[in-house]
């Protein structure tokens, strides 16, 4: 299994990214789709989540500002990120996994089985 995680980069307070986890070599449609992130110095934490339904939740530090959405036909998840501030700095990771969605398991990242490799993203005040 394979998620290769990508669109991160430098922006202003104020502006967009749009993060993409393309994934490989395991079932797509039916796995439960997240992603965290983790300031330096901080640990990791849990930002969106995307059952395989279509069912969506947010941080609620993102909330409003970033959407998550999967398309099963390229296999591949995204996350829209607008409003970026300044605490947004972190590395983006994406992960997949089965498991039951619900809130006390697809916040935890124990929850997931694959991860990506992680993309930097920076917003300048």
């Amino acid at each position: 299994v394979q998620l290769q995680a990508s669109g991160g980069g430098l922006v202003q307070a104020g502006g967009s990214l749009r993060l993409s986890c393309a994934v490989s070599g395991r079932t797509f449609s039916t796995s439960i789709m997240g992603w965290f992130r983790q300031a330096p110095g901080k640990e990791r934490e849990f930002v969106a989540v995307i059952s395989a339904d279509g069912s969506t939740a947010y941080a609620g530090a993102v909330k409003g500002r970033f959407t998550i959405s999967r398309d099963n036909a390229k296999t591949t998840v995204y996350l829209q990120m607008n409003s970026l501030k300044p605490e947004d700095t972190a590395v983006y990771y994406c992960a997949a996994g089965r498991f039951t969605f619900r809130t006390g398991t697809f916040t935890r990242s124990a929850s997931y089985g694959d991860w990506g490799q992680g993309t930097l993203v920076t917003v300048s005040s």
